[in-house]
């Protein structure tokens, strides 16, 4: 008779390791299904990129590392990096998975999710598996936004470039201008090239302190000085509409009428669609095309199916970085352990630790005093 096990969690970056940290020390029988390797979305990154949330190892103060996924660890002191790589994380990760011997099955997609009774089936390339709760942690940065208007195939995304030095040319188009769009510019510019960023929102220009909203002081302290170059030019509140190619490049257009020209192919920083369109049969989406949840992070058309990391939203409080949903990890596995009768004694470190956000009305912006 196969095994049905207590939890399934699907995807292996931050948000899997972390729940899975969490109900390893619950003794909850647990299971990772990964397609790829674990942290893999970091693994994409271009070989420049590096976290705009700093790593600092300053528990002895009583504060936990921003991008840590589980207390008392720190990228910082395992990496030596403040300021971590997408390669360096994913290591990072996979020392806390083998720290908590927490079992992975590798190479494995998820092809679909259905519910029969109290049971959940997932459908996989290695074949079937059950189980009586489900954690999509499937991520969002694997699937990139690729068609975000007409003729945007002949752009590349953001995302698939593995080292901005391997790009010839030396003048550049940038669809998007937020952090991705943003640090494009700061990388191109630093090489020496021209750089138009095209964005809908003036992101280097709004008042608030939300990384989520705002550009982070991270980005905008690295490609200020670029403003006053003539390596930057930054047209904002225009989208791009289309794009065109013509005999001796691309052009670019815009809902305001110009067309920008550009010889080498535009840039994509237009975001990524989230991994829940693969269970759109278990979900229900808000407004703001968000997975509607309850609060304690499960599905409101599927109970017993939870979700966990950047694609958590709730009403207007976005939870787009580790710091942020990392929080909501152990509201998770509470609420499961409490299901399976499980010994929730371990919660009170991630208490201890603010690694529990159990109050949405916390979420607060912070003072700009």
């Amino acid at each position: 008779m196969k095994k049905i096990y207590d939890v399934i969690i699907v995807g292996a970056g931050p948000s899997g390791i972390g729940v899975a940290s969490i109900l390893k020390q619950m003794n909850a029988s647990c299971l990772i299904l990964e397609k790829e390797e674990i942290g893999a979305s970091f693994l994409c990154w271009p070989e420049e990129m590096r976290f705009i949330t700093p790593s600092f190892p300053a528990q002895g103060f009583g504060q936990t590392d921003l991008n840590a996924v589980v207390p008392k660890t720190s990228p910082a002191y395992t990496l030596d990096m403040e300021h971590p790589t997408g390669e360096a994380y994913a290591k990072y990760l996979n020392v806390v998975a083998e720290h908590f011997a927490i079992p992975i099955k590798k190479g494995v997609q998820v092809k679909g999710i259905n519910k029969k009774g109290s049971v959940f089936s997932l459908d996989t390339s290695e074949g079937l598996y059950q189980s009586r709760y489900v954690v999509w942690a499937g991520g969002q940065y694997q699937y990139p936004n690729l068609t975000p208007f007409p003729g945007a195939d002949f752009a590349i995304h953001n995302s698939l470039v593995s080292s901005w030095q391997e790009l010839d040319g030396d003048e550049f188009i940038v669809i998007g201008g937020y952090e991705s769009g943003m640090d494009a510019a700061y990388q191109l510019g630093k090489l020496g090239k021209k750089v138009t960023v095209i964005a809908k929102t003036n992101t280097w220009e709004l008042d608030n302190s939300d990384p989520s909203i705002a550009l982070s002081v991270y980005t905008y302290h690295r490609v200020r000085h670029l403003f006053d170059s003539d390596l930057l030019n930054v047209v904002g509140n225009t989208a791009v509409t289309k794009i065109e190619e013509n005999a001796s490049g691309y052009d670019v257009y815009t809902n305001d009428g110009e067309v920008y020209f550009t010889s080498e192919r535009p840039i994509l920083a237009t975001g990524f669609k989230g991994s829940t369109t693969l269970i759109e049969n278990l979900i229900t989406r808000g407004k703001h095309d968000e997975v509607l949840v309850n609060e304690e992070d499960e599905s409101v058309a599927t109970p017993g199916l939870f979700l966990a990391g950047p694609e958590l939203r709730h009403d207007s409080h976005v939870f787009c970085y580790i710091y942020k949903f990392r929080q909501r990890y152990a509201v998770i596995a509470e609420t499961i352990g409490r299901h399976l009768n499980l010994d929730l004694s371990i919660l009170e470190m991630y208490k201890q630790e603010n690694f529990y956000l159990d109050d949405l009305s916390m979420c607060g912006e912070m003072c700009q005093c």
